[in-house]
């Protein structure tokens, strides 16, 4: 691994709940990636076994060995880590955002299929995004973002969530309703 231009985003994932979190095992890496950040950037469990190894021997990260019971392998941010993760966050400039939603790829092809087919999918994607636009509120009903910094960042990206669910939501349940309508007005 050269500069941190070349980390992926795992790699930063990895830097960040550890140093929001203290030191932590792969397994428990797992365990905050599943509650915190698989919504949005989805990482293979595998990787968080495989990526804190390379950080340590890139020198961000020091690794510890438990000496007894289940020997555990503990991961700690280095000085060099937090360096990595301040110039990572300080670079304003991120690569294109990746959608890759089977969803739309269907709704792409949508004119090869069944007209039926298309208010099938519309209804059933209307109905898994207003699922999680009622997780997103509700998990962001119970923060308190006076209460410190990690709350605030929580708060801030659940904001997206809400408003992005709720997009897509009105978007589905208007194909759903009417799947020959093309444009419902003006965009504001």
């Amino acid at each position: 691994m050269g500069t941190t231009a070349e980390y992926s985003p795992a790699r930063y994932v990895v830097l960040g709940l550890i140093a929001r979190h203290g030191p932590m095992t792969p397994y428990e890496l797992k365990a905050r990636v599943e509650d915190d950040i698989q919504p949005f950037w989805p990482i293979l469990h595998a990787q968080l076994y495989r990526i804190p190894p390379e950080l340590a021997q890139a020198g961000l990260l020091r690794e510890e060995t438990e000496t007894t019971g289940r020997r555990r392998r503990i991961f700690h941010l280095t000085a060099a880590g937090r360096a990595a993760l301040a110039r990572w966050l300080a670079d304003p400039d991120t690569p294109e955002a990746e959608t890759r939603d089977p969803a739309q790829l269907k709704l792409f092809f949508a004119d090869l299929g069944e007209p039926s087919d298309i208010v099938a999918l519309a209804t059933g994607q209307a109905a898994r995004h207003r699922e999680w636009l009622a997780h997103y509120t509700s998990l962001r009903a119970a923060l308190d973002p006076a209460e410190d910094s990690r709350q605030r960042s929580r708060a801030r990206l659940l904001r997206l969530g809400v408003l992005h669910e709720r997009a897509h939501a009105e978007f589905w349940e208007s194909v759903a309703a009417d799947p020959g309508l093309l444009d419902d007005g003006p965009l504001s």
